[in-house]
């Protein structure tokens, strides 16, 4: 975890925050030595933090899935 000094936090306070948001690394804010904050990358609560691609190798087709026939499913049918 990164640590910086609350004077360095002030002067680039934008830049950091934009850090913290990209790296998703938390930063932590000292002053004279000892933590006073922690700057955390926020997460949206309807976020469900799977991202993109990290799931692959996880599924298990069973069957055809371009082909099938849901004409047993319909209600016309019967």
């Amino acid at each position: 975890m990164k640590r910086i000094l609350i004077s360095e936090f002030k002067a680039k306070c934008i830049e950091l925050l934009k850090g913290v948001q990209a790296t998703r690394q938390p930063l932590v804010v000292t002053l004279r030595g000892k933590p006073v904050a922690k700057v955390v990358p926020f997460e949206d609560a309807g976020e469900t933090g799977v991202k993109l691609g990290s799931r692959i190798g996880h599924a298990v087709f069973k069957g055809d899935i371009v082909r099938f026939d849901f004409s047993d499913e319909w209600e016309m049918n019967r």
